[in-house]
């Protein structure tokens, strides 16, 4: 932003002169307008071709003025500008409006605060399974990491704690956050910011300490996650069920890409599916997909339940099928 500054400062500087200039040679001499931009440039620059007519006495005064107001500023203004575009600012300053530009474009997307080791992995998985995020980092150094092997990253260079910085991630339009930064303070300060700006946002964060998680859920974050802890229990299932835990990697991880787990709302069905059983809204414009459980109006989750369910308002249909599939029911339900 401050090298945005000081570009539009010495612009603005070299304009004005010249403005300066050519009205004053078109009212002093009457010049038309490219005559006066002529005699200005040539003046300014101390080029010293001919003049486009003898000058008055009043035209001479004013050229004395203007060389002497001019020069100077007129050459430290150019220095200032040849600086920026060496230097490379100019190059940052374009590269962070595309930036800003390709973000404004996103919407129901996935917002990460913290892009450390755990950022990381979020972004590989949503990339795997071709969900748009944006990043929001204040390490340099972590956003250069991922650009040195993918230089299609949409990132804000800010501090996550600033409501700023998830306004331009776009967090009016996000579908979801996901906040990976280590200090749990920092973290209940996101989710108290980041729910004023989208009350309909879901908000998964990180907890250090059991302690936090109560701070967090009141604050308004959906879900909390322990990476220690999860990292503990991941491996002594391993031990125990190691068959079923590489099977889930195989779903959520890279690996997986073509194999997706969607949960259908009854809000989003067609209302001639509504207030059905399971078999009828299974059977219906059939894409090949399986429903492996149903999530009921007190949130608790059913599995492999019976084709005679019966869904009804608040309940959710979970269904496991490749991307493909996916998308075919999805459509089935928009066009419907």
């Amino acid at each position: 932003m401050k090298n945005t500054f000081k570009l539009i400062r010495w612009l603005a500087v070299i304009c004005l002169i010249i403005c300066c200039g050519t009205a004053g040679f078109m009212l002093i001499e009457h010049y038309n307008f490219l005559n006066a931009l002529y005699m200005t440039i040539i003046t300014v620059t101390t080029i010293g071709y001919t003049e486009v007519h003898p000058l008055s006495d009043d035209g001479k005064i004013f050229n004395i003025i203007l060389i002497i107001l001019s020069f100077s500023t007129f050459t430290y203004a150019l220095a200032k500008l040849t600086q920026l575009f060496a230097s490379g600012e100019l190059q940052k300053y374009f590269k962070t409006r595309q930036l800003m530009q390709a973000i404004n474009k996103l919407n129901n997307h996935v917002i990460i605060c913290g892009f450390g080791r755990n950022g990381q992995q979020a972004a590989h998985t949503l990339k795997a399974h071709k969900q748009n995020f944006v990043v929001i980092e204040n390490s340099l150094h972590n956003i250069n990491t991922w650009l040195a092997e993918d230089a299609n990253l949409n990132y804000v260079h800010a501090d996550a704690t600033e409501d700023e910085a998830l306004i331009k991630a776009g967090i009016e339009r996000a579908k979801a956050l996901i906040i990976t930064l280590p200090a749990d303070a920092d973290n209940v300060f996101i989710v108290l910011s980041a729910r004023s700006l989208n009350e309909h946002l879901q908000i998964i964060s990180r907890a250090s300490s059991p302690g936090s998680m109560i701070k967090l859920k009141k604050a308004g974050a959906n879900s909390i996650i322990m990476p220690d802890k999860i990292g503990g229990k991941h491996m002594a299932t391993l031990v125990s069920k190691p068959d079923v835990v590489e099977f889930i990697d195989f779903l959520s991880g890279e690996e997986g890409e073509s194999i997706n787990i969607e949960a259908i709302a009854y809000e989003m069905m067609p209302e001639d599916l509504r207030n059905k059983t399971l078999k009828e809204i299974m059977d219906w414009k059939k894409t090949g997909v399986n429903c492996i459980g149903v999530k009921n109006t007190d949130g608790k989750f059913l599995i492999n339940p019976p084709k005679d369910t019966l869904i009804t308002q608040g309940m959710k249909v979970i269904v496991l099928g490749t991307q493909q599939q996916i998308i075919n029911m999805k459509l089935n339900v928009d066009q419907a």
